[in-house]
This record gives structure tokens, sequence and C-alpha cells, in this order.
């Protein structure tokens, strides 16, 4: 197993990776400010989901075949691009409520969840980055290759959720607060379709 000096090492370049500026976690800033507290964290435990599957993809070397196969990248970015699209279609359409009390409207957390599980997954950069990060903290005289690589990607995800968790905490109480304005609502929706729309041109013009 991954000695414990060089996992944590790995779990705080974890921590601060997960706090740089990137599309996961704008998007989780953008969902919890638009669908509150419950819905942002909805989204993170999808983003993790998505993560299990990336680390299990490295481990058992299908990110290798994957990164290796132009096609496949192409068809997954496309495939997040117009989610991202459709996503800023539906900010810059969403009405707004007059007289709310900051309440955000309800998608429900099967729908917040399979959000953040199709972001992850639909993001050809994520596997390449695990396939290119977790191998650097693998120790070859600490045993399965393998199972290091399970347990940095475990390590990584539990990051995220603490990284991840707070801005989505933080984030919905700045869009509880928004929403009580007609005009801030407004603002916040045509904000979130700007971010989305760059999140989704970021992901089509990536490259491998």
């Amino acid at each position: 197993m991954t000695s414990f000096d060089t996992s944590l090492s790995f779990f705080g370049v974890a921590i601060l990776l997960g706090l740089a500026p990137g599309p996961d976690n704008v998007f989780v800033l953008m969902q919890s400010a638009l669908r509150g507290r419950r819905a942002g964290l909805w989204v993170v435990l999808g983003l993790c989901t998505g993560l299990i599957v990336h680390t299990l993809a490295v481990a058992v070397g299908l990110a290798a075949v994957f990164a290796a196969s132009a096609r496949a990248f192409t068809v997954l970015k496309t495939v997040g691009a117009v989610y991202l699209v459709w996503l800023a279609w539906q900010a810059f359409t969403a009405p707004v409520d007059n007289g709310t009390d900051g309440t955000p409207p309800d998608l429900g957390g099967r729908a917040m969840f399979g959000r953040g599980v199709l972001m992850n997954l639909t993001n050809p950069k994520v596997v390449i980055f695990f396939l290119a990060f977790l191998p650097q903290f693998v120790e070859p005289e600490a045993g399965a290759v393998g199972l290091q690589l399970v347990w940095l990607g475990g390590l990584f995800i539990a990051a995220t959720l603490l990284t991840f968790g707070a801005i989505a905490w933080f984030a919905a109480t700045l869009g509880q607060w928004l929403r009580r304005s007609p005009t801030a609502q407004r603002g916040l929706n045509r904000v979130a379709g700007v971010v989305f729309l760059g999140l989704a041109s970021r992901l089509a013009m990536a490259e491998r």
C-alpha cells in the first residue's frame, strides 16, 4: 500500500487542485447558486461518482486505450459540449419568480446527481489527467500498482468531496440572497448561461 507520507502529500495536492478554478468546481458553484445547497451537494456526489469510474479505468488500463483513441476523445467532448450548451439555454430562458423568498426551484436529487455524473464522464480531459497524475505517486516497492491507483483515486475523491462541498455550501448561501431580487435572479441566470457556454467552448476546443 502507498506509504502514509506519499498519501498525505497526494491528498494535499488534491485539495489544492480542487480549489484551483476549473470546469468541475465552476459547474458546482453555478449549480449551487442557481439551485441551492442541496442541489449543489448532489452535483458534487455525481461528479465524485464519475471520478470512481475514471479511477477504475486507470487501474485496469482502460484509460491508456481511451487516451490513444482520437475518435473516442472527440465523441466524448462533443457530447459534453452539447450538454453544456443545453444547460446554458436553460439558464438563459429560466423564468424569474417575482416576490420569491430565495427558495430555489427543486429539480430533485436524482436529476442533479445525473448532471454531475454526466458532466464528469463527458469530459475526456479528466481521464487523461488521472492517467498522467495518479501514477506519479505510485511506489513500485509498495505492492500491487492497481490497488495503489485505486487508493490514490479514493483519496482524490475524498479531497474533491471536501473542497467541492465547501464551494457548494458557500455558493448556495450567496445564491439564496441573490434570488430574493428578480433583477438579481435574471442577472444570475445570464451569468450562469455565459459560464456554461464558456465551459462548452473550452471543452469543444480541448485537445489530447
